[in-house]
């Protein structure tokens, strides 16, 4: 892939995802006493893909940071992870394959193209093999971009935005074929309690990202707006800590209702610019975002409008 296609996938990255929010729906109810199985999976297009030319590449730069590819045989990092779908289905990614978001995939800044890496999400326990096949993804604090398929794997599909461990691995012939294919390759167990208590105390304590590029909103409040206006309302949690993360990541606002503490984007100067908001946010996943009215009068009264 030229670096000028880098950039463009790196742009549209950070226009469609910067409002992406850390949604951790664990945080939401009660554990479940089963797990759910694998969702099925759709049939993947096209053959094998190959393994060979392995590239690297050189240092590029992406939106003021610069990233250095090399071939860390022993990566293991602790982060966020996003995933990408119908926007970028049908592309080429940086290794010259076609993107396919119902391929077991995933885009990283720095690892081999292609390679391999088990990646185990924090709030569900489970665990997968990808293949690296893409660079990115190209916002702030996050180490690793799936596809569509990788995340329903891994059940943080409708969360967007997940606390993942990455390592680096060598699977088997029989596993690399499968994801080759496009194809899971064979389950890994899940992540134990105590396992999970120590990924996620190595989360809490990670080295901080580089310095992110400013956020890129849909639009900006302005002084003109009213108490009331436009809002897109994206989740309301449990744990405060939680709404507070989303909160920062986004710019947003943290309110507390009842028992739950409701993340809020806006306001914005009419419902084009809200919807505009509430269509790059449900792009990356959140379904369930909604453009929330409320009169300037009282600033109390609220009305929903749930965009289908």
């Amino acid at each position: 892939m030229s670096e000028a296609a880098v950039h463009r996938r790196a742009a549209a990255q950070v226009r469609a995802a910067t409002l992406g929010l850390v949604l951790l729906l664990a945080g939401c109810g009660a554990p479940q006493a089963d797990r759910p199985g694998r969702p099925p999976a759709p049939r993947p297009s096209g053959g094998p893909a190959s393994d060979t030319p392995v590239k690297i590449g050189k240092p590029y730069q992406i939106a003021g940071i610069w990233y250095s590819p090399s071939d860390d045989a022993d990566y293991d990092e602790v982060g966020l992870a996003s995933w990408y779908g119908a926007q970028f289905h049908g592309a080429r990614t940086a290794n010259g394959e076609v993107f396919d978001m119902d391929r077991v995939g995933a885009a990283h800044k720095t690892l081999p193209l292609p390679s391999y890496v088990e990646v185990t999400a924090l709030d569900t326990g489970r665990t997968i093999v990808v293949r690296i096949n893409d660079r990115g993804p190209f916002v702030a604090n996050r180490i690793i971009d799936l596809s569509r398929r990788s995340a329903q794997l891994l059940g943080i599909e409708r969360a967007g935005v997940s606390r993942v461990r990455v390592r680096r691995v060598y699977p088997s012939d029989e596993d690399r074929l499968a994801l080759r294919s496009g194809r899971p390759a064979s389950e890994r167990r899940y992540a134990s309690a105590s396992e999970l208590a120590a990924l996620k105390q190595r989360f809490a304590t990670r080295p901080a990202s580089p310095k992110a590029p400013p956020r890129v909103a849909a639009a900006v409040p302005v002084a003109a707006v009213p108490v009331g206006g436009w809002f897109v309302q994206v989740t309301a949690l449990s744990s405060r800590p939680r709404a507070e993360e989303i909160a920062e990541l986004l710019g947003a606002r943290v309110e507390p209702v009842g028992t739950l503490w409701r993340v809020r984007l806006g306001p914005y100067p009419s419902e084009t610019d809200a919807s505009n908001a509430l269509a790059q946010v449900r792009s990356r996943g959140y379904q369930e975002s909604r453009l929330v009215r409320i009169e300037a009068a009282d600033g109390a009264t609220a009305e929903g409008f749930p965009r289908r």
